[in-house]
């Protein structure tokens, strides 16, 4: 835009001056307005026309850039993020950049910590982040749903992304989080607090809060409409053991949000932002009682095709290969002329 506007103002001048002029230039810290021979002599102008001519230069350039606006301005991001998948590392690192690249960053916060919106709510969040165009492009986060914007009939849906992780790791993982807390918030007190049984003593004895069924998908009709979204609704679900990756891609396909992140997320301490403060591992006979249950093995059966398709995206990003580096396209055959 600032090009397309010198070149506008250029051709300006020479009209009003009926002149030749030689050169104009644009610099970030000032505007240069170079008056030289033409082709009758030299011009002579007053200090206060040159003055006046590069106000008109920069109130120009301020205006044209005001006035546009890229597709990606508009754009909004969901990341409905799962509990114990380094979610905190990764946000961690959004807000790290929401300032230079310019975007917002929105947390998602349910009463009673529902996942699940009502219908009305719904509706009116679908409604809300659509229009509420002083926060886009937008970035929204919390441990909600996924929530299909068309079968409302919004226009412009969401981009989700997520990041998965071996259902079994997470499982303990949280475990261990509820009595015993993170270093994010060491002096958190969790609602486990003061129970020290161990994973292993905890399936000995058969206790409600490690039974696997409390994983997240209960039936097989859950995973196969997690399966549905994950192709049709999400640009790029990732997987926590390679979340450098996951970064590295989502700079490469979303600049506008993610520029720099790959750096940022190497160098800043962001890659291990939150640790359960003390885990277990559990034994190799707790291991498979585990993985004989019905909702691990659903689980398991997520996150490996959510890993396969994961692989498939960083082969063409990451380990491209010749003809995918060298893609490119272009339109032809454009009719009416």
């Amino acid at each position: 835009m600032k090009l397309n506007f010198l070149e506008d103002h250029y051709k300006l001048l020479r009209r009003r001056y009926n002149r030749q002029l030689i050169l104009l230039i644009y610099n970030s810290k000032s505007f240069i307005l170079l008056i030289s021979r033409s082709v009758k002599g030299p011009i002579v102008l007053p200090d206060n026309t040159i003055t006046q001519e590069q106000n008109n230069i920069q109130t120009g350039i301020e205006a044209s850039e005001h006035s546009y606006k890229s597709p990606f301005d508009d754009l909004i991001i969901i990341y409905n993020r799962v509990p114990k998948t380094a979610s905190t590392s990764f946000v961690g690192l959004v807000y790290d950049l929401c300032k230079h690249n310019k975007y917002h960053v929105l947390h998602i916060n349910v009463s009673n910590n529902m996942h699940t919106l009502t219908l009305a709510n719904q509706i009116q969040f679908a409604n809300n982040i659509t229009v509420w165009n002083t926060k886009k492009p937008a970035f929204y986060h919390g441990h909600v749903a996924f929530l299909n914007f068309e079968k409302f009939g919004i226009k412009q849906t969401p981009l989700y992304i997520n990041l998965l992780r071996k259902p079994l790791d997470r499982f303990v993982s949280y475990y261990y989080f509820l009595r015993y807390g993170d270093n994010f918030r060491p002096h958190l007190i969790r609602k486990k607090h003061g129970d020290t049984k161990t994973f292993d003593e905890c399936i000995d004895a058969g206790q409600p809060d490690c039974d696997p069924d409390n994983m997240e998908i209960g039936n097989s009709w859950a995973l196969e409409e997690a399966k549905r979204n994950l192709q049709k609704h999400y640009l790029l679900v990732g997987v926590t053991e390679e979340l450098t990756e996951f970064v590295e891609i989502l700079q490469i396909v979303l600049p506008r949000f993610f520029k720099g992140a790959y750096n940022s997320f190497l160098h800043n301490n962001k890659s291990h932002l939150r640790q359960t403060t003390q885990k277990i591992n559990p034994r190799p006979e707790t291991v498979d009682k585990i993985q004989k249950s019905v909702v691990w093995k659903m689980e398991n059966e997520l996150y490996n095709f959510a890993l396969m398709h994961f692989h498939a995206v960083k082969k063409r990003f990451i380990n491209a290969s010749p003809q995918d580096i060298n893609q490119r396209f272009m339109y032809e055959k454009i009719r009416p002329k």
